[in-house]
This record gives structure tokens, C-alpha cells and sequence, in this order.
């Protein structure tokens, strides 16, 4: 999967100088990242809609089209797959794979029992509110 990525990366970075008249891409590219991110958005919602509509097929196709505009957000923006590789590794070497479920077992701060859900300890930022 993320040779794919790398490759449809790839080709997005490609057609960066290609005629927008010609490539959909650069086309994309050049409207800039304003309407890259809009672009995006549209086609997490259309996920979404998928999603709750229990539509497996468009779910799929929908994924494709979310994925590559991923990929033209990342051109945009001057991230490389790799660099999201690399956030993904730390934070699995942090929390584990599935860094949004809660931990079991894992030390941590707090008086949790034995067996209990535990959350690793984060630096908290303290705000201060006017008065």
C-alpha cells in the first residue's frame, strides 16, 4: 500500500508542470491549497456519506478519490509520504499501532487498578484565562 501511495505521490508531483488544460492535477495544483483542501473535505464527506449509507462499493471508490487528493494536498504542502511514514512509526513506538485506542497495562501516571484502561501521560499546556 504505501508503494502506491509513493507512486500516485509521484505522479502528482509529476504533473505539477503539466498543461491544466491537459492534467486534472495541475490543473488542481495551481488553483491552490485553498481549494486543494476544499477538494479533500468534499471527498472525506463523500466517505462518510458512503459510510453510514452502508454502500461498500462507493466507500471503496470514494477512498481511491480521498487518497489522491491526500496525495495532491501533501504536493501541495511539501510533505512527502515519507514524512508521514516516519510520524506514523512514532507515534506507534509512543502508543502503539492504534494510537486512539485506550492502553491497557501500559504504565502510567494515576492510580489506575490493575487491568483497568490506562492513558499514557502527556505534557498538558496550562492557559491562562484573563479575567
Amino acid at each position: 500500500m504505501a508503494d502506491s501511495i509513493e507512486r500516485l505521490y509521484d505522479a502528482v508531483i509529476a504533473a505539477k508542470g503539466s498543461d491544466p488544460v491537459v492534467s486534472r492535477t495541475a490543473r488542481l495544483l495551481r488553483a491552490g491549497r485553498a481549494k486543494i483542501a476544499k477538494k479533500l473535505a468534499e471527498e472525506a464527506v463523500e466517505v462518510v456519506i458512503d459510510a453510514m449509507n452502508g454502500d461498500r462499493a462507493a466507500v471503496t471508490r470514494e477512498s481511491a478519490d480521498l487518497l489522491y487528493n491526500l496525495a495532491v494536498v501533501w504536493a501541495a504542502c511539501g510533505v512527502r509520504p515519507s514524512d508521514v511514514w516516519e510520524e506514523m512509526s512514532r507515534r506507534e513506538q509512543m502508543f502503539g499501532i492504534a494510537e486512539k485506542l485506550l492502553k491497557r497495562d501500559v504504565p502510567a501516571k494515576g492510580d489506575a487498578k490493575p487491568g483497568e484502561p490506562k492513558i499514557a501521560a502527556l505534557p498538558v499546556r496550562r492557559v491562562r484565562h484573563r479575567r
